[in-house]
């Protein structure tokens, strides 16, 4: 079997701790605190007061301009409180929404709808009302990406799932083939495109012949390398059609759209189930929690919730302890474990905090060989501390897709990444926002 890939990445320990760990569905908490940014774009605008009892599924958040999405209670109890709570995902203080659970959940559905017969506007339409977003990370609003400027001729799933330790998309193809395909088909019919592929790296050889025999051939499994970050977008385009995205693109430049495993059951939940978004599948990994397993969560549920009541308590001293929302290579640390569980947050990890000392670059070059986006990450890294942003961007500062790489390989342990993320925001600041 050829195994398709891209130029650079790294190849971390994959320590998929979870990898034969059913999905189970967690317990429904006492309590969630719902952001109202967390897509890509505006944060929504409230819609409830304090006080008011909610129902799952009911709108408690709306769009507010072209980039947003709604936002939806994810369970059925009273809102307790409405205020700005800092973010870690975000860098700082967000509106939030707390609701306290009164009991099981009474649902406020929408209609069902028949996307055989709906038009192309009543289906976008539908994922739009019910808040879905981009379920690998990126949180962009599914609505708008189902909705390109240009033509498209391509729609890739991704179920690659590069990052060390997390499982959850793997169990979801081997667990719910079902409503992933029929997430595909309305995807399809949205788009107007025949030709899928799912790209899975070969560390899943399971979900690759189970999906090859299981679909026959209604969607193309393209086997990929096991290699990070082959999940980033760019680089599963790269890899599977040859196609490169161009500097400041995107995939329906060059006629295709991506989309996550977990995303097209969503999909399909919201539409043939009148189901809103207000719960989604994640790993709670690493050696840092006594149980570790793939759970379906409430979105809102506190990580101290799922870490005590999923994991069964860390396993160490926490204060040796790293969480991580995500995973070990682009996963965000947890500086407070009342954080909430984020539509896009696909795990939670748990380590031992590992000191590095970083030294000066040595210029042995390893982060240009690594790099998937063919940048000089120790030059971006040396530019964004003297705080020369222009000639930063000039040299492809934006393009840079924090994936990492360049920092897990560098023997100097310089921390690239955090050094050219805070270089994009300033830089993006500086010119009022725009990317």
């Amino acid at each position: 079997m050829k195994l398709l890939t891209f130029k650079g990445g790294v190849h971390p320990p994959e320590k998929k701790l979870t990898e034969d760990e059913k999905i189970q569905r967690a317990p429904l908490p006492d309590k969630v605190v719902v952001m109202m940014a967390q897509h890509a774009g505006a944060p929504a605008k409230v819609v409830v007061q304090v006080g008011q009892q909610v129902k799952t599924g009911q709108v408690i958040g709306e769009p507010q301009g072209p980039i947003s999405a709604y936002v939806h209670s994810p369970v059925t109890g009273t809102v307790t409180n409405v205020a700005k709570v800092n973010s870690a995902v975000h860098g700082m203080a967000v509106e939030a929404v707390t609701i306290e659970r009164s009991g099981e959940d009474e649902w406020e559905l929408l209609p069902k709808l028949d996307w055989s017969k709906a038009s192309k506007e009543e289906i976008i339409e539908r994922v739009k009302v019910a808040g879905i977003v981009g379920l690998g990370g990126a949180m962009f609003p599914t609505h708008v990406k189902l909705s390109p400027s240009k033509p498209v001729d391509v729609l890739i799933i991704n179920g690659a799932e590069c990052e060390p330790y997390l499982t959850i998309d793997h169990r979801v193809m081997l667990e719910m083939d079902e409503e992933i395909l029929e997430g595909i088909e309305i995807a399809k019919r949205v788009l107007g495109v025949n030709e899928v592929y799912i790209g899975i790296e070969s560390n899943k050889q399971d979900a690759i012949e189970y999906l090859e025999r299981k679909w026959n051939g209604k969607v193309k499994v393209a086997a990929l390398k096991t290699k990070y970050p082959q999940g980033a977008e760019k680089q599963l385009i790269k890899a599977i059609t040859g196609k490169e995205v161009p500097s400041g693109g995107l995939p329906a430049d060059v006629g295709v759209v991506v989309q996550n495993v977990s995303t097209m059951i969503a999909i399909k939940e919201a539409v043939v189930d009148g189901k809103p978004l207000v719960e989604r599948g994640m790993t709670l990994t690493g050696e840092g929690v006594n149980k570790r397993g793939n759970w379906w969560v409430r979105i809102g549920t506190p990580i101290s919730w799922i870490i005590e009541n999923l994991g069964g308590g860390f396993a160490n001293n926490y204060n040796e302890l790293k969480v991580l929302m995500g995973g070990p290579m682009m996963g965000i640390p947890v500086p407070n474990l009342d954080t909430p569980l984020l539509k896009g947050n696909n795990g939670i990890t748990v380590i031992s905090e590992q000191k590095r000392e970083s030294t000066n670059c040595i210029r042995c070059s390893y982060c240009v060989h690594v790099c998937p986006m063919n940048l000089q990450p120790y030059l971006l890294d040396l530019l964004s501390r003297k705080k020369k942003y222009d000639d930063a961007a000039a040299i492809g500062l934006l393009d840079c897709i924090e994936c990492g790489s360049c920092t897990y390989i560098c023997p100097a342990n310089v921390e690239h990444v955090k050094s050219i993320k805070l270089a994009k925001k300033v830089y993006r600041s500086l010119r009022g926002g725009k990317k």
